[in-house]
């Protein structure tokens, strides 16, 4: 294996790991939003106690 083709491997391996860390993100997470709040708040007067 000549010189050339070892040094085109490693600037291929190096550039492929910069567009992966740099490119666009490949994520498929839905967009959901704020999510209301539907719980109960908590209210000192009305709590149990040990």
């Amino acid at each position: 294996m000549a010189i050339s083709q070892i040094i085109a491997n490693i600037i291929q391996y190096i550039s492929e790991a910069a567009m992966r860390i740099f490119g666009p993100t490949d994520d498929a997470y839905p967009t959901i939003g704020v999510q209301p709040f539907t719980g109960v708040p908590y209210d000192k007067r009305t709590a149990d106690t040990w």
